[in-house]
């Protein structure tokens, strides 16, 4: 009998799987629809990171940076409509998984310069979700301070949200109270809640990276790569307290649905972890695992499906306990991870929009500079 994909069956658990990747030439080859097909890829993610890999490194996007640029747009005019072209070609080809499911979204984010303006990053979010026009379409607001009323108001005005850059336990409970608010401030307003989704896009190998240098330098080498997947742990028993609350059964009542938990930053960045680490641990029901290509074929070749993220969550709690006995503060940790996450999304952002630059500087058309 041969033996089912390991990927799939993960969603016999519960969880989706989506591919933390997007490129034009994946979207129009038939690699994506067959990642759709053969593994049960159920969305997408994509970043400023992924988009100026994308862009800059390859012709894919140049006869379009060319035509677009004789709208004489701005560089980041120019990203978005590139960036609109492939999110649109992708959430049509999740399409059919979006009809059977409430899966098959793809995730376009908003300036990482906007990170710390609320009134821009909402009117931002609703021009990017106008403009792509489809319905399994997320927009990604970080989960800065900032962010927390913007995320608000987006629910409110029927926004798609993947909620980005959370690394945080108390930032997340926010994150929540700012989606529950988003439904009730939409109800009150007379407009219909069943058709919203939305995810919290935990970031987790980034807070080990961080955390167990400090664990090295304190010679607490026993704790080392257990803290992201404590944090993972402990975020999901608050996403069970938020979404079995009173509080939701109302919305509930009225269609809304639950804002699933999104492991994010899944790929293992410690070469002496398992390349499948931060998938293997964290299945479980009514969440979501965004993956990089090559965790995606690492977990297809010798991934390990099995329901584990309420195993030891009594040890996950514990680990956090001690991690503050040693004297480290997870509150300063993940902050410092936010500031960086989103300095770490600024600058291929500005590295993109420099290639834009470069590349239309080559344009045969040229028309534009005059």
């Amino acid at each position: 009998m041969m033996k089912m994909n390991n990927i799939k069956q993960i969603h016999e658990f519960g969880q989706s799987i989506w591919l933390d990747f997007l490129d034009r030439k994946l979207i129009r080859s038939g690699e994506l629809k067959k990642l759709i097909e053969e593994d049960g890829l159920r969305g997408m993610t994509s970043n400023p990171a992924i988009f100026e890999k994308a862009i800059s490194g390859s012709a894919d996007y140049d006869e379009q940076i060319w035509e677009v640029a004789e709208k004489h747009q701005n560089n980041e005019a120019i990203f978005y409509e590139l960036a609109v072209t492939d999110i649109r070609e992708a959430a049509d080809l999740f399409g059919p998984v979006f009809a059977a499911s409430q899966d098959g979204y793809v995730s376009l984010e908003v300036s990482p310069h906007l990170a710390r303006d609320s009134s821009r990053t909402i009117r931002q979010a609703t021009e990017l979700w106008r403009k792509v026009d489809r319905k399994n379409v997320m927009i990604k607001i970080p989960a800065t301070a900032e962010g927390l009323s913007a995320i608000r108001r987006a629910i409110c005005e029927g926004i798609n949200v993947n909620i980005t850059l959370l690394f945080g336990l108390d930032r997340y409970e926010a994150v929540t109270d700012a989606y529950l608010s988003g439904l009730e401030d939409r109800l009150a307003d007379g407009h219909p809640i069943d058709q919203i989704a939305s995810v919290a896009s935990f970031f987790l190998s980034r807070i080990d990276v961080l955390v167990d240098q400090m664990l090295e330098t304190k010679g607490h080498l026993e704790l080392k790569g257990e803290v992201a997947i404590a944090c993972a742990k402990q975020a999901y028993q608050i996403y069970k307290q938020v979404f079995g609350s009173e509080r939701f059964k109302k919305l509930q009542e009225k269609g809304a649905r639950p804002q699933r938990v999104l492991w994010a930053s899944t790929g293992t960045k410690d070469p002496s972890f398992a390349d499948t680490k931060y998938v293997d641990a964290l299945i479980g029901p009514e969440t979501v695992n965004t993956v990089p290509p090559e965790t995606l074929e690492a977990y297809r070749d010798h991934g390990h499906p099995e329901s584990r993220l309420e195993q030891d969550a009594d040890l996950a709690a514990q680990t956090l306990a001690r991690l503050k006995k040693i004297g480290i503060n997870i509150d300063e940790v993940t902050a410092q991870l936010e500031n960086e996450g989103i300095e770490k999304f600024n600058k291929p952002y500005d590295q993109l929009l420099q290639a834009i630059e470069e590349k239309k500087a080559r344009s045969p058309l040229k028309s534009y500079a005059l």
